[in-house]
């Protein structure tokens, strides 16, 4: 099972429900199956264990764990462009003619359908969560584009499962700016020592600071001369160190020493109930206590704050505890 290291959280709808033996037979039409030689993709859910033929849907503690599959094979440009040239070339030197574009295009294609099966094969695994209890979908993936195909499948798959990303009443970004300015970061939050601002103007400049103290007045200064912060590295309850971005993903997580206690084994499958209780059960605390450090969750439809950082935040806590009864549990 791949480890959740960065992460995309959604909000499943909350009238969805199926059993897990019913995902299961669902789950097994979309099943992993490698590309054939002259098929550049192929993707589909494997078993998280990593056991050939065991189940596609692991439940530890409650928890659903999943893994998913993408396959490509990768030609070098380089490689294609040559045998393009080197066809064109025999074609004009024995016809006497320059093959046009649409010609070339053709080339491309058939070259490549061609060289296909001697390609590189590139295989990426995407842990993937689903808490049926919380309505939560955790997408191990820091590249929005890789979680949208696998929520794509699970959608396409599950009767009635449909999900949108989890939102907060105060952006991110406005909040980061406020607890790097007073350094005054939410209750069981640390601030650490990395974090990225950016300027909203037209310079789109950008300032990085790595393994440096944040609490200088040069981070005070960018930020009120109107960078925003796009990422902050954080560490909650001395048990979770993490990257918060400007997007509430959660990226570079590492689980830190003590949270895995009792972890039995050694060998990676005697370790796979244990790494998942460990990530689940961690991530799982850490995530309600996030959302409401934001102000709580938003509700579809509703715009988020706009006041200015110091004032939003601030008012953050009362808002989540108003919210407290609305939301799902997260």
């Amino acid at each position: 099972m791949s480890v959740f290291k960065n992460v995309i959280v959604y909000r499943i709808e909350a009238g969805w429900s199926q059993p897990l033996t019913e995902v299961e037979q669902r789950l097994d039409g979309a099943r992993f199956v490698p590309c054939s030689p002259s098929q550049e993709k192929a993707a589909g859910w494997v078993e998280p264990r990593g056991q050939a033929h065991g189940p596609l849907v692991e439940s530890v503690g409650g928890q659903w764990l999943l893994e998913y599959m993408i396959e490509s094979k990768t030609l070098p440009g380089s490689v294609v462009r040559r045998k393009v040239e080197e066809r064109a070339a025999q074609i004009e030197a024995t016809t006497g003619r320059k093959p046009g574009k649409k010609e070339l295009k053709v080339l491309k294609d058939d070259i490549t359908l061609e060289l296909l099966p001697l390609a590189f094969t590139r295989h990426v695994r995407i842990a993937v969560w689903i808490d049926p209890a919380a309505h939560r979908l955790v997408v191990n993936a820091s590249n929005a584009q890789r979680a949208d195909e696998v929520v794509t499948s699970l959608v396409k798959a599950l009767d009635g499962f449909g999900v949108a990303l989890v939102n907060t009443q105060v952006e991110p970004a406005v909040a980061m700016a406020d607890w790097l300015s007073t350094q005054e970061p939410p209750a069981g939050f640390t601030i650490d020592r990395e974090c990225e601002l950016k300027a909203t103007d037209e310079s789109k400049a950008v300032v990085r600071y790595a393994k440096h103290p944040l609490d200088i007045e040069e981070v005070r200064q960018h930020i009120a001369d109107g960078k925003r912060p796009t990422r902050l590295a954080m560490t909650w309850d001395d048990r979770v160190s993490f990257e918060l971005t400007e997007g509430l993903q959660l990226r570079k997580i590492n689980f830190l020493e003590g949270t895995d206690e009792g972890a039995p084994g050694s060998a990676k499958e005697d370790n796979f109930d244990a790494d998942a209780a460990i990530a689940t059960g961690e991530l799982g605390q850490l995530m309600p206590e996030l959302i409401a450090a934001l102000g709580g969750e938003m509700q579809l439809g509703a715009a988020p704050a706009e006041a200015p950082a110091a004032t939003t935040a601030k008012a953050a806590a009362p808002v989540a505890e108003e919210l407290a009864d609305e939301s799902a549990p997260f």
